[in-house]
């Protein structure tokens, strides 16, 4: 009669849940299209102060990253770090999926006519496109799964580590805190590995290679940082309105544990 679904207990819960369903779900859909997009464009937006040219590339796949930190840190304060870890060990399996999927199709038949020196089908191909994005993504799975699980707990646990710390106050501390430490793993973590690893990176090999990884880290994470400081207001306002639409205490998990 009140519309609710079985499973549903009450119009409270049912409320919580599909909040919970929109964050978990723009985090998912942000993982997944990091890890398509990846490094398949790098976007310059360099920048000059007082004559002097500041490089910044940056690579496209890392233009919706910052959401997920945003959305983990909104399940952290309103659901507890149990379920934001359980959302981060979702993103896991769901780039594992997304890869055993590009590995599959490149596989299937039929074989494509692959250029020896590229490794790729000639660029007029139908199925240029996909095999290109599947080399970038494939080149780069280890570095963005590694990157991405360890920077995401690590934001988790110093949300946490802050949230008890300050006993539930300063909100502005806890969300910032823990995305500037984590966001500088996430940028190193995957520059690194995608570079070492997977050689992925379009680089100079004839120039100095560190100059050049400087950079790519850099942008990464001067980008990262300034929407982290950005979406600090948003935070506030989501948390104050959440938080009374869920009849959720934030102060509760530290004073009683998770809810």
């Amino acid at each position: 009669m009140n519309g609710l679904h079985p499973i549903e207990a009450s119009e409270l819960h049912a409320r919580r849940e599909r909040v919970f369903l929109v964050l978990a779900g723009l985090f998912l859909g942000s993982m997944t299209m990091l890890n398509i997009l990846g490094v398949s464009r790098f976007i310059d937006f360099s920048f000059e102060v007082f004559g002097v040219t500041i490089p910044m590339a940056l690579a496209v796949g890392v233009l919706p990253y910052p959401i997920t930190f945003l959305c983990t840190d909104f399940i952290s304060e309103l659901y507890g770090q149990a379920r934001a870890n359980f959302l981060v060990w979702v993103g896991l399996l769901l780039n594992v999926y997304v890869i055993a999927f590009l590995y599959l199709g490149g596989i299937m038949p039929p074989e494509p006519t692959l250029d020896p020196a590229t490794g790729l089908p000639p660029t007029e191909a139908y199925d240029f496109a996909f095999y290109k994005i599947r080399f970038l993504t494939m080149g780069a799975v280890a570095a963005s799964m590694i990157a991405y699980l360890t920077a995401q707990l690590c934001d988790v646990t110093l949300f946490h580590f802050w949230k008890r710390l300050t006993k539930g106050r300063h909100l502005w501390l806890r969300n910032n805190g823990s995305t500037v430490v984590s966001q500088f793993v996430d940028s190193f973590a995957v520059i690194t590995i995608t570079h070492f690893y997977a050689g992925a990176l379009p680089v100079d090999a004839s120039a100095p290679i560190w100059p050049q990884l400087w950079v790519f880290i850099g942008s990464g994470y001067v980008f990262k940082l300034t929407i982290a400081l950005v979406d600090t207001l948003p935070f506030y306002v989501g948390v104050h309105y959440l938080s009374r639409y869920l009849e959720i205490d934030p102060f509760e998990e530290h004073a009683k544990g998770e809810l």
